[in-house]
């Protein structure tokens, strides 16, 4: 029995209704591989890194950016505020960390799940889940996901942008107004979480869009056609994306350092100097940490640890060769490009951190790792599909589920390593803070010196530094700013810094720091008036407690006796 639909036409049968019920059903017994991952993401999260450990040095530098109850740290030329907007929503409610990794844990699988979504009409259904797996299940990946760090988003944009570049310039024609704006929003974010990230995934793309201007079909004029209908609206995305996600950068360069030259320079001069270098074997040292190798005079640890790394460019080459031996031989195979163009990008997102760096962090690779999984995925779909079906192509499957189940060994050991190691920092930054408020430090206050900007994040002070990597201020300027406020330079060797030598000590036990305060400064007295006149001040009484939480939290005096203790800080400071 058929179903037809009458009308002014002539009578055209319909899809039997069986038939429809029989495709829906069948469509709703797929599993939902990918939203399963992301899930699976979010899972580990929440059960392996959130709650864990507190905010590192980095973290507290991008969250001082959006958190209105602490002084923001000197935000020095390479970073970008991209990640600062992402937490913002969050840090106008809540301090809490706990809160904010949840939230990131949150907001990280779905993008994951948005990410490689985009691929599914290249690849299928299951290639992207596989992919994601794979990218999910790293230690590094796990351990950035809920932390206030714009690698992760790098990558899980830059998959993005990928998959809607190949998919505005597949054959037939595609429908461009449905893709291209997810192209430049793509490329956009990618920018606007670290911006020399977002230029070299741009110039990949633009250079992927010459070489599609260049291609030529069968039919030689259509092939033109169709490739300037495509390369030219991708181009002009791509850039649209950059100029969009770039804006704010470059607005900031102009006002803070003069223009874009000049904020280039003093990120070179921050990187310790960006120029050709082979970095690979620093790299190496530091695939599976320290978190910060710089300097990177570590040695490889745990070398078996080490072989997924190695073996992960050796796999997207085969990969890349066996899907263009395919293209010649099975019309029916996906175009190369949707293999290749991962690699390239990856390739292209790993030059800063390869050849012109001369230091490494596991993080930095994230973006090409994200890219190299889905060749790889592909490969592993490839090479199951070519075993004979039966009994071959199960044991093909359970050996590569052996070999998954014994990476996943492995990232989990580095994953608790890491963990207890970071756990062990932010306690000592912690630590330092707690210590600081025994002898008095309460806000309005700086710090400066050797862990500087979380030291005084966690304390609720300013930070500031006369050099290094964050030399925001000089030695006269913050000997006048200790008349007019408590001061504290941390140092963990035995003698001041040059513009506090005669600053009494007071050492910090636990930390390896001590604190030099001015010789102005009645620290026992000022230590127990600072309470009291933190009282007077809303906003710093909230910056000045503890993050763990309701460090000091005495009852408040009256106030007038919180303006007489303020009026007798003040006068023992500024004598």
């Amino acid at each position: 029995m058929t179903v037809t639909v009458t009308g002014a036409g002539p009578r055209l049968p319909a899809v039997p209704a069986r038939a429809r019920r029989r495709e829906r059903k069948r469509r709703s017994r797929r599993a939902p591989w990918l939203g399963l991952v992301a899930t699976g993401f979010a899972a580990l999260q929440l059960a392996l890194v959130v709650g864990r450990f507190g905010l590192g040095w980095d973290e507290t530098v991008y969250v001082s950016q959006a958190d209105p109850r602490v002084p923001a740290a000197y935000f020095s030329a390479p970073r970008s505020r991209g990640i600062s907007h992402l937490l913002a929503p969050v840090l106008a409610v809540t301090d809490s960390t706990t809160v904010l990794r949840i939230a990131l844990a949150t907001a990280s699988a779905a993008g994951l799940y948005a990410a490689f979504r985009v691929w599914r009409p290249l690849l299928g259904r299951t290639v992207p889940a596989v992919a994601a797996l794979a990218f999910a299940t790293l230690w590094v990946t796990v351990l950035y996901g809920p932390q206030a760090m714009p690698n992760l988003w790098v990558a899980l944009t830059a998959v993005a942008a990928v998959g809607w570049f190949l998919r505005a310039t597949a054959p037939p024609e595609p429908a461009l107004a449905r893709v291209l704006p997810g192209l430049a929003l793509a490329v956009a974010l990618a920018t606007l979480f670290r911006f020399s990230d977002g230029l070299w995934l741009g110039l990949a793309l633009l250079a992927a869009c010459a070489a599609t201007g260049a291609r030529r079909g069968r039919d030689r004029d259509r092939g033109r056609v169709h490739s300037f209908r495509t390369a030219v609206p991708s181009a002009a995305a791509v850039l649209g994306g950059l100029a969009l996600g770039s804006a704010e950068w470059l607005v900031e360069a102009y006002v803070r350092w003069g223009g874009p030259g000049a904020r280039l320079a003093a990120s070179s001069a921050t990187e310790g100097g960006i120029h050709p270098h082979w970095n690979a074997p620093t790299a190496l040292r530091g695939l599976n940490g320290p978190l910060l190798c710089r300097p990177c005079a570590v040695h490889l640890t745990r070398p078996t640890h080490t072989l997924w790394w190695l073996a992960l460019p050796l796999l997207a080459a085969l990969a890349c060769t066996l899907a263009a031996l395919a293209a010649r031989t099975a019309p029916r195979a996906p175009r190369p490009a949707v293999t290749v163009l991962p690699v390239l990008c990856a390739a292209a997102l790993s030059v800063p951190y390869l050849l012109l760096l001369d230091y490494f962090a596991p993080r930095f690779l994230l973006p090409a790792y994200a890219l190299l999984s889905l060749p790889v995925a592909g490969l592993a779909a490839r090479t199951v599909a070519a075993v004979r079906p039966g009994l071959p192509r199960r044991l093909a499957a359970l050996a590569l589920a052996a070999l998954f189940a014994a990476h996943l060994t492995a990232q989990y050991a580095e994953l608790r390593t890491h963990v207890t190691a970071a756990r062990a920092t932010a306690r000592r930054y912690q630590l330092a803070a707690d210590r600081l408020h025994a002898l008095g430090a309460r806000a309005p206050c700086l710090i400066t010196g050797e862990h500087a900007p979380p030291i005084a994040y966690y304390a609720g002070c300013a930070s500031a530094n006369v050099s290094g990597n964050n030399r925001d201020t000089t030695a006269p300027a913050l000997r006048r700013r200790a008349t007019e406020e408590p001061v504290a330079a941390l140092t963990a060797a035995d003698r001041p810094p040059h513009y506090a030598r005669t600053w009494p000590a007071h050492p910090l036990p636990g930390t390896g720091l001590t604190a030099y305060g001015p010789p102005q400064a009645e620290w026992a007295e000022w230590a127990g008036l600072s309470a009291v006149a933190s009282s007077s001040h809303g906003v710093a009484a909230a910056c000045a407690r503890s993050r763990r939480a309701a460090v000091n939290g005495a009852e408040p005096p009256s106030l007038s006796r919180a303006r007489s203790a303020s009026h007798r800080i003040w006068s023992i400071w500024a004598r």
